[in-house]
């Protein structure tokens, strides 16, 4: 097969340096985008008069005629090329001839792969966002299903403060909305176009790069060519952003195992997003979070292997930067599938609301509000800390909890006690008088979910 560069070699390439050079098998995914880049260039040769109108007439019918053929199956891309580049362009010259041949005019691969990856990057983080804010919209259904659903929350996996489900839920929306905003700054960052900028030092034809700028959708060119073939800043920040977007929902995975345990029973995974086990007919395993959870580390790997790759290339362009696309590809895929998975899961799961509430009242959470009621009754803070402390080591010692004691037991331990303890003391009452923005208190929530209501109906209609 005949490379694009073997004008001035005497031997062919060895086998063996053929495929470890050939990049056919994976950047084969940047085929669109290659269609895209070049359907771009030669409109803009031709309008700059560098190829005749003819040509670019045959090369944009060509180009199309091989995006359809693709398409629809009837051409296969393969064939031992070299990369997605010359597979496009040996296909052209095929099909028109001699034009074929002038498409690459004023153009390097450098420049082509670099246009081709900032189109395909961009088009995942917008995908990405869209899954995100289809998470999004899953996570506030259930905020406002469970708003007022009571369960403990929880400091170093022990029992803290009585919370609402809603509110615990909100934590995650808070999460995976500024991943999205993350991303949203992203596209606005990278969103500059390469192409022209030739191998490393532009070119001598007078092309109109504000032309290919505008016609592929980005906001200008690039500002210097050596930067621009050899920038994989973007890459980088996207899978630092993937990266985040994974801890996010390996986070919320973590937890959907811990409470989908026996032990907590606060969620019933549904059928679908679980498995079962080859020896124990009773399991229902909750693999799914499981997996998510495990291949957070995967897409981690992914953003040291490019850092990594990155942290000593003289500039401008050189082959290491071929290494980008398998890592980058892959750690899109995992992250697709995580995100869409996890909000599956999560619509279809149900909460155990009374094994909740139950939990919520013997763990003690509302010994803050006990605290905090002496404080009312005049009794300094740091020895109503004490008091409700030893009410806490005699209610465990006698297996109660505090809403078991009598107001007899209560005044053992503090004379500021009266009758109205009780009100105090009570779940709901403990949840709702919290009330400062970001609480789990009723008004509270309310103004959250108003926010987390604003922040998606802003996204319907924004552009990025």
């Amino acid at each position: 097969m005949a490379t694009l560069w073997g004008g001035r070699f005497t031997k062919e390439t060895d086998s063996l340096v053929k495929e470890f050079n050939d990049s056919l098998p994976y950047d084969r995914r940047l085929f669109e985008c290659d269609i895209e880049g070049s359907l771009a260039h030669a409109q803009m040769l031709a309008k700059q008069g560098i190829i005749s109108e003819e040509d670019g007439k045959a090369i944009h019918e060509g180009l199309l005629s091989i995006r359809k053929d693709v398409r629809s199956g009837k051409l296969e891309i393969g064939g031992g090329y070299e990369d997605i580049h010359s597979f496009v362009e040996a296909k052209l010259t095929e099909r028109v001839g001699e034009a074929g041949k002038r498409l690459h005019t004023g153009r390097s691969r450098n420049d082509q792969v670099a246009v081709d990856m900032r189109l395909f990057a961009r088009g995942e983080m917008e995908e990405v966002r869209a899954e995100l804010l289809a998470l999004l919209h899953i996570i506030l259904k259930k905020m406002k299903e469970h708003e007022d659903t009571i369960m403990p929350g929880f400091t170093h996996l022990q029992k803290a403060q009585p919370v609402t489900l809603g509110h615990h839920l909100g934590a995650y929306f808070e999460m995976f909305s500024r991943d999205v905003t993350r991303l949203e700054d992203n596209i606005k960052r990278m969103n500059y176009c390469p192409l022209g900028s030739g191998a490393l030092a532009g070119t001598t034809y007078p092309l109109d790069r504000d032309y290919t700028s505008r016609a592929l959708g980005f906001a200008g060119p690039t500002r210097n060519s050596m930067d621009g073939v050899s920038d994989r800043d973007y890459e980088i920040e996207f899978l630092a952003a993937l990266s985040i977007i994974m801890m996010h929902l390996s986070r919320l995975a973590e937890e959907t195992i811990i409470w989908n345990t026996n032990e907590y029973r606060f969620i019933e995974l549904d059928d679908a997003y679980s498995t079962g086990s080859s020896i124990m007919p009773q399991k229902k395993n909750p693999d799914i979070a499981e997996l998510v959870r495990g291949k957070t580390g995967r897409v981690y790997g992914a953003l040291m292997s490019m850092l990594t790759t990155m942290k000593a290339l003289p500039l401008a362009y050189d082959k290491d930067m071929q290494e980008d696309k398998e890592v980058f590809f892959d750690a899109l895929d995992t992250a697709h599938h995580c995100i869409v998975l996890t909000g599956k899961m999560l619509e279809t799961a149900k909460f155990n609301e009374a094994r909740m509430a139950d939990s919520a009242g013997g763990g003690f959470t509302n010994a803050t509000d006990a605290a905090d009621y002496l404080v009312t009754k005049g009794v300094p803070f740091r020895d109503a800390h004490g008091v409700i402390g030893q009410i806490v080591l005699y209610c465990i010692e006698h297996n109660k909890a505090l809403s078991d004691l009598s107001l007899d037991e209560f005044r053992k331990f503090s004379s500021a006690f009266d009758a109205d303890v009780f009100e105090a003391i009570d779940l709901k009452t403990c949840v709702d008088r919290r009330l400062t923005t970001g609480a789990p208190g009723h008004a509270a929530m309310e103004e959250e979910i108003a926010a987390s209501e604003k922040f998606l109906e802003d996204r319907k209609t924004a552009c990025i």
